[in-house]
């Protein structure tokens, strides 16, 4: 019988960082100030369900828009020499080894009034537009910041596909849409589900994006503000993560369904 004692300091750290504070989310969502139990925080809830909605409606455009991007890309680099996709690899990856806050600010740059894609208006004679302070700000920031979520795992789906299958499937005379459908797409399901769930969730939660490119907040944002606003309530910013989690985990479970093998074992 194997030893269970290498498991030890992970479960350590699991109960250190993940069991205890979860156990303080939930007990500060069901308490108020005083620490008494309640269930007013739940009430209020219904007060920004607006913001829930606001929030996974962007998450979801741009979880599609990363998905519509990243999918054809990263067939396109799977059949590319392997020099080229480790320089492609390495260049959707440099963007992260760069400070979240500063790829923000740069596109705080490149977006504002007197930013620089306006100036580049000006000078061609289309005008200034508004390019901050909307939606579409907010969905193209995130886009840009999550989009490498979702093309790593397709591609490394996509480059262990087995090339004799392609032969194999022009043998039996298949065109490019009936191998596209038949063989590639069926082999990347893991990879795409993985990839939505990887962007999906973080945009859901995501916050400072809206607050610095749209008109209103995510719910990031109003969970940020419960906790280090300034009027803090940090029982209303539990209850608000709390829900936000059950909502999260019930999208992975619908999203989850559709990836299983053959005896239902999920597959991420």
């Amino acid at each position: 019988m194997k030893s269970k004692k290498p498991m030890i300091p992970y479960i350590i750290w699991m109960i250190f960082f993940t069991i205890i504070p979860l156990g303080l989310v939930v007990y500060y969502a069901f308490t108020d100030r005083d620490g008494n139990f309640t269930f007013d925080n739940l009430m209020n809830i219904g007060k920004l369900s607006d913001v829930y909605v606001d929030s996974l409606r962007m998450a979801f455009i741009a979880t599609v828009i990363c998905l519509l991007i990243a999918y054809p890309f990263a067939y396109i680099m799977s059949q590319k020499s392997k020099n080229y996709q480790k320089t492609m690899s390495m260049l959707i990856m440099l963007p992260m080894w760069m400070n979240f806050l500063l790829r923000i600010y740069a596109w705080i740059t490149l977006l504002e009034n007197n930013g620089i894609i306006n100036n580049i208006f000006e000078s061609i004679g289309i005008g200034k537009q508004t390019l901050i302070n909307t939606d579409g700000a907010v969905i193209t920031v995130m886009v840009y910041n999550f989009l490498p979520f979702m093309t790593i795992p397709i591609y490394n789906i996509l480059s262990k596909i087995d090339k004799s299958l392609f032969e194999a499937g022009r043998d039996l005379g298949c065109n490019s849409f009936e191998m596209f459908r038949r063989i590639i797409l069926p082999i990347s399901v893991p990879g795409v589900i993985t990839g939505i769930t990887m962007v999906f969730v973080p945009a859901a939660s995501t916050f400072v994006i809206s607050s610095r490119f749209g008109k209103g907040i995510m719910i990031g944002d109003a969970i940020e503000q419960y906790y280090i606003g300034s009027s803090p309530n940090m029982n209303m910013g539990s209850m608000l993560s709390l829900v936000l989690m059950v909502i999260i985990l019930i999208s992975m479970a619908i999203i989850n369904h559709f990836d299983k093998d053959d005896n239902g074992a999920t597959l991420i």
